[in-house]
C-alpha cells in the first residue's frame, strides 16, 4: 500500500508546485520584470503567467506590453492588469477596456489605466478625457 500511495503523493506535490495562477504582488518589495522599479502603485501593475506557472510582474501597463514585443506570447497563459478603480485586484488584461488619458498618470508616463467594467472606464473617461483602447487595440499600439 506504501508503495503505491508515494508516486500519487509525488505527482500531486508537483503538480500543486507548477499551478497557472496569479500571484499577489508584493506592493514596495518586488520590482518591475521590464524596468527594475520596485512596483508601489496598486492602480498600474501588471502580471503575466506563463503556460509553467512563471510569474512575471510589472509596475505599468505598458511595460507588460513592451516585455510581450520581445517574448514567444505563446508561453503566456494569463494576461493580468490591475483595475483602476479596485487598487490591487488584478482582472483578465484580454477583456478589459483601456484609458489613455494624460490627466491619470501612469508609472511609466504612458497615461494607461486599465479598467474592468466598462461603465467605469466611462465615467473616468467624462472626468479625465482620453481615448478608450480593448485589448486587441492595445496590442496593435505595441507591436
Amino acid at each position: 500500500m506504501k508503495k503505491q500511495l508515494f508516486p500519487l503523493l509525488l505527482v500531486l506535490v508537483l503538480s500543486l508546485g507548477c499551478s497557472i495562477r496569479p500571484k499577489p504582488i508584493d506592493y514596495g518589495h518586488v520590482g518591475c520584470h521590464y524596468c527594475s522599479m520596485t512596483i508601489v502603485d496598486r492602480q498600474h501593475a501588471a502580471q503575466l503567467v506563463t503556460t509553467k506557472g512563471k510569474v512575471f510582474n510589472f509596475d505599468a501597463i505598458e511595460c507588460m506590453m513592451n516585455h510581450l514585443m520581445e517574448v514567444d506570447t505563446s508561453t503566456m497563459a494569463l494576461y493580468l492588469v490591475n483595475d483602476y478603480d479596485r487598487p490591487g485586484e488584478l482582472v483578465d488584461a484580454t477583456t478589459a477596456t483601456y484609458l489613455i488619458s494624460e490627466n491619470i498618470p501612469s508609472p511609466m508616463g504612458a497615461f494607461l489605466s486599465a479598467f474592468s467594467d466598462r461603465q467605469m472606464a466611462q465615467g473616468a473617461l467624462d472626468a479625465h478625457g482620453g481615448e478608450f483602447l480593448d485589448w486587441s487595440a492595445l496590442k496593435q499600439r505595441y507591436k
